[in-house]
């Protein structure tokens, strides 16, 4: 895998042998070259469909990572944080946080230290039916998902935009689910033809039955996260069953600057508390919620994440924790927060060199755009972005294919971004240079004039390089360009033929009491 100045961690199981240290700029186990067998077999068993990076790229230094960790820390033990939440600011106190006249709780960076220590630094992520799906470790894979359900839907028959209603979310599904770059789908509860109080629960109903990878969720209040995580518990066998091997993951955020309010506590011990894994992610605007200021705001956002990886870890020591950032732009013209700026991406990638430092799985953004369709515009911001992931030390990267800066989703833009990715999986193997690759006993046996089509070398390995399927690379080329064509009816084939396994009959009964009962609401 990638080899440069990245921390090397073991592949641990979830239960955690041992102290985490830092030591050399990172957060390293100190039997790091122990390698849990049972992780190895199950990493062997899915890399092969992961996509992995064998490309060093950085964009802090070891130097630089230090500074905007000690900056962290000073913002979280010096300044505080405005936490709300009343068993979550208990427990905070009885571990030693303050809380000061000015509401602000201030947490000793020894229980960030602790935090670090007790979080597992190896997680896998399951499909519906129990099967690994995503291994995130210190070897670095990438894994892309898109989105459910939206406020909006361009609609890939007419290519307007219009509101996105509850039948949409099966289409979403079986898209995602047939195409081979996308591992997961958020499920966030925005249909309009739905009662807003039941919204994440009929979204996720929806998607569970349409859907059979990974699926990260959010809620629009607390109780209705419980209500989900018992859904899946149906799906998955019970509770217990459900956080050995998680077909879920939650999705929650602070307010920046500095806030975590009781929503996000909760959702964050509710998650903890049941040993689902959780992204904090604060999304943050410099100028407007962020220092206008890029090493600042990465500061501002690593201390906010930390703090919710310490409450997680204070709840149950040992919940799985995924690290996220959104820290972006407010663009002075449009008052909008960017979602295909160049500097929120670069802070993306560079938060997730962060998180590498501290060996914690990175949630990142890539192929969206705000554009309000696809056009120029968002392929060329979609394409940035996810080259920008390829490089950088990202694990999950959600918001494929969504448009009007996190307005709506967009079909052909999830089809197109899937292309697209398969693309730049090539450029991100790099180059082998062994004996193998260097297959120096072809060139000697063609010799200086030859030629290499006939040689079994080109039959055996003509297949490893990019084959597009929607891109032309016909010698003679059509004046106007096809792509829209290809990818409205690689839509059109996917709905018509591509089928998701149902659900077995005693599950498929429970949820349809509960999507009665929610809907009669």
């Amino acid at each position: 895998m990638r080899h440069s100045s990245s921390c090397y961690g073991a592949v641990l199981s979830r239960e955690r042998p041992g102290k985490w240290l830092k030591g050399d700029g990172c957060y390293r186990h100190p039997q790091a070259l122990a390698i849990n067998p049972d992780a190895m077999r199950l990493e062997e068993s899915i890399m092969h469909s992961a996509i992995p990076r064998n490309i060093s790229f950085d964009i802090l230094s070891k130097e630089k990572i230090e500074r905007i960790h000690a900056a962290s820390l000073h913002l979280i033990e010096k300044v505080g944080m405005i936490i709300t939440g009343e068993r979550t600011c208990q427990r905070l106190r009885e571990a030693g946080a303050a809380s000061g006249a000015d509401g602000r709780m201030r947490i000793p960076a020894t229980l960030v230290e602790q935090a670090l220590e007790s979080v597992p630094k190896s997680l896998t992520l399951y499909t519906r039916d129990g099967e690994p799906n995503m291994v995130l470790d210190a070897n670095n894979p990438v894994y892309f998902g898109t989105h459910a359900d939206q406020l909006a839907y361009v609609d890939p028959e007419t290519g307007a935009t219009r509101d996105f209603l509850k039948n949409d979310t099966a289409t979403m599904c079986k898209i995602a689910a047939a195409l081979p770059n996308l591992r997961f789908i958020l499920s966030v509860g925005m249909s309009k033809d739905v009662h807003p109080e039941v919204q994440s629960q009929i979204t996720f109903l929806e998607t569970v039955r349409h859907f059979d990878k990974t699926i990260n969720f959010s809620t629009n209040d607390i109780a209705s996260l419980q209500e989900i995580i018992d859904m899946a518990a149906i799906v998955a066998g019970g509770h217990d069953a459900l956080a050995q091997r998680p077909f879920i993951f939650n999705y929650c955020e602070p307010i920046p600057p500095l806030t975590h309010p009781v929503e996000s506590t909760e959702k964050l011990w509710i998650s903890a508390e049941h040993r689902i894994p959780v992204v904090y992610m604060p999304y943050c605007m410099m100028g407007g919620t962020a220092p206008m200021s890029p090493a600042g705001a990465l500061a501002q956002c690593n201390a906010e994440v930390l703090v919710g990886l310490v409450i997680t870890q204070l709840v149950t020591d040992g919940a799985p924790f995924i690290y996220g950032a959104m820290p972006s732009i407010m663009d002075m013209k449009t008052t909008i927060g960017s979602y295909g700026a160049a500097e929120f991406h670069l802070l993306v990638a560079a938060a997730s060199e962060m998180a590498n430092y501290y060996s914690l799985p990175f949630y990142g953004t890539a192929g969206c755009t705000d554009a309000k369709t696809l056009d120029e515009q968002a392929v060329s911001e979609a394409t940035m972005e996810i080259f920008s992931t390829i490089l950088s030390k990202a694990n999950i990267v959600h918001d494929i294919g969504v448009a009007d800066h996190c307005n709506s989703v967009c079909p052909e833009l999830v089809v197109l971004a899937d292309e697209v990715i398969e693309m730049l999986t090539h450029y991100g193997r790099g180059i082998s240079v062994d004996t193998e690759a260097l297959c120096l006993e072809v060139i000697e046996a063609v010799g200086p004039g030859g030629q290499y089509l006939n040689e079994p070398h080109t039959l055996q390995h003509f297949r490893s390089v990019f084959y597009p399927h929607l891109f032309s690379r016909q010698m003679n080329q059509p004046a106007a360009s096809q792509i829209r064509t290809k990818i409205r009816e690689k839509i059109a084939h996917i709905l018509d033929t591509h089928e998701v396994p149902e659900l077995n009959e005693t599950v498929r009964q429970e949820l349809s009491h509960l999507h009665e009962r929610y809907m009669s609401r």
